[in-house]
Protein backbone atom coordinates (compact mmCIF):
# COMPACT_ATOMS: atom_id res chain seq x y z
CA UNK A 1 0.00 0.00 0.00
CA UNK A 2 1.04 3.63 -0.70
CA UNK A 3 2.42 5.22 2.60
CA UNK A 4 -0.30 7.33 3.00
CA UNK A 5 -2.37 6.74 6.13
CA UNK A 6 -5.93 5.03 5.32
CA UNK A 7 -8.50 7.58 6.62
CA UNK A 8 -11.56 5.84 8.24
CA UNK A 9 -13.95 5.15 5.12
CA UNK A 10 -11.40 3.56 3.48
CA UNK A 11 -10.42 1.10 6.74
CA UNK A 12 -14.31 0.27 6.78
CA UNK A 13 -14.52 -0.20 3.47
CA UNK A 14 -11.25 -2.43 3.67
CA UNK A 15 -13.08 -4.08 6.55
CA UNK A 16 -16.09 -4.71 4.44
CA UNK A 17 -14.48 -6.64 1.68
CA UNK A 18 -12.18 -8.50 4.35
CA UNK A 19 -15.86 -9.79 5.79
CA UNK A 20 -17.13 -10.95 2.56
CA UNK A 21 -14.01 -12.27 1.61
CA UNK A 22 -13.85 -14.15 5.30
CA UNK A 23 -17.51 -15.40 4.59
CA UNK A 24 -16.63 -16.98 1.12
CA UNK A 25 -13.26 -18.76 2.46
CA UNK A 26 -15.46 -20.43 4.71
CA UNK A 27 -18.79 -21.23 2.07
CA UNK A 28 -15.26 -23.08 -0.20
CA UNK A 29 -14.78 -24.81 3.09
CA UNK A 30 -11.32 -23.68 3.15
CA UNK A 31 -11.96 -22.01 6.85
CA UNK A 32 -13.71 -23.60 9.44
CA UNK A 33 -17.10 -22.34 10.27
CA UNK A 34 -16.22 -20.48 13.70
CA UNK A 35 -20.04 -20.92 14.64
CA UNK A 36 -19.80 -24.79 14.19
CA UNK A 37 -16.00 -25.20 14.39
CA UNK A 38 -16.49 -27.32 11.30
CA UNK A 39 -15.54 -27.17 7.76
CA UNK A 40 -18.38 -26.44 5.98
CA UNK A 41 -18.82 -26.30 2.12
CA UNK A 42 -22.00 -24.23 0.60
CA UNK A 43 -21.48 -23.12 -2.89
CA UNK A 44 -24.62 -21.50 -3.42
CA UNK A 45 -23.55 -19.23 -0.20
CA UNK A 46 -19.86 -18.65 -2.25
CA UNK A 47 -21.63 -17.55 -5.37
CA UNK A 48 -23.71 -15.18 -3.91
CA UNK A 49 -20.93 -13.90 -1.33
CA UNK A 50 -18.53 -13.75 -4.95
CA UNK A 51 -21.81 -11.39 -6.65
CA UNK A 52 -21.62 -9.26 -3.93
CA UNK A 53 -18.43 -8.67 -4.37
CA UNK A 54 -18.68 -7.69 -7.96
CA UNK A 55 -21.24 -5.90 -7.52
CA UNK A 56 -19.50 -3.81 -4.95
CA UNK A 57 -16.75 -3.52 -7.53
CA UNK A 58 -18.87 -2.58 -10.19
CA UNK A 59 -20.85 0.20 -7.93
CA UNK A 60 -17.75 2.00 -7.02
CA UNK A 61 -15.83 1.86 -10.15
CA UNK A 62 -14.22 5.34 -10.55
CA UNK A 63 -14.31 5.65 -6.80
CA UNK A 64 -11.71 4.18 -5.78
CA UNK A 65 -8.19 4.07 -4.69
CA UNK A 66 -5.73 2.41 -6.93
CA UNK A 67 -4.87 0.13 -3.42
CA UNK A 68 -8.66 -0.52 -2.83
CA UNK A 69 -9.29 -1.46 -6.45
CA UNK A 70 -6.37 -3.83 -6.55
CA UNK A 71 -7.43 -5.42 -3.54
CA UNK A 72 -10.78 -6.14 -3.96
CA UNK A 73 -9.86 -7.09 -8.18
CA UNK A 74 -7.30 -9.70 -6.50
CA UNK A 75 -10.19 -11.09 -3.58
CA UNK A 76 -12.64 -11.81 -6.22
CA UNK A 77 -10.13 -13.26 -8.69
CA UNK A 78 -8.87 -15.63 -5.91
CA UNK A 79 -12.81 -16.59 -4.81
CA UNK A 80 -13.35 -17.17 -8.35
CA UNK A 81 -10.65 -19.42 -9.22
CA UNK A 82 -10.98 -21.43 -5.82
CA UNK A 83 -14.97 -21.67 -6.49
CA UNK A 84 -13.97 -22.86 -10.24
CA UNK A 85 -11.42 -25.33 -8.58
CA UNK A 86 -13.47 -27.30 -5.96
CA UNK A 87 -16.32 -27.39 -8.71
CA UNK A 88 -13.69 -28.93 -11.42
CA UNK A 89 -12.96 -31.51 -8.95
CA UNK A 90 -16.34 -32.83 -8.33
CA UNK A 91 -16.81 -33.32 -11.69
CA UNK A 92 -19.32 -29.95 -11.97
CA UNK A 93 -19.42 -27.65 -14.75
CA UNK A 94 -18.91 -24.02 -13.29
CA UNK A 95 -21.35 -21.06 -14.25
CA UNK A 96 -19.69 -19.12 -17.43
CA UNK A 97 -19.18 -15.19 -17.25
CA UNK A 98 -22.14 -13.17 -18.49
CA UNK A 99 -24.57 -16.43 -18.70
CA UNK A 100 -27.87 -16.23 -16.44
CA UNK A 101 -27.35 -19.24 -14.03
CA UNK A 102 -30.08 -21.62 -14.21
CA UNK A 103 -32.59 -20.08 -11.99
CA UNK A 104 -32.41 -16.65 -13.95
CA UNK A 105 -33.45 -18.51 -16.90
CA UNK A 106 -37.10 -17.38 -18.17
Amino acid sequence: MSDEKPDLKQVLFLGLIQSFVTSAWIQLGKQKNPLTDKVEVNLKEAQFTIDMLEMIEAKTKGNLTEDEQRILANAITELKMNFVDYKLKRGETPPQPNQPKPEEKN
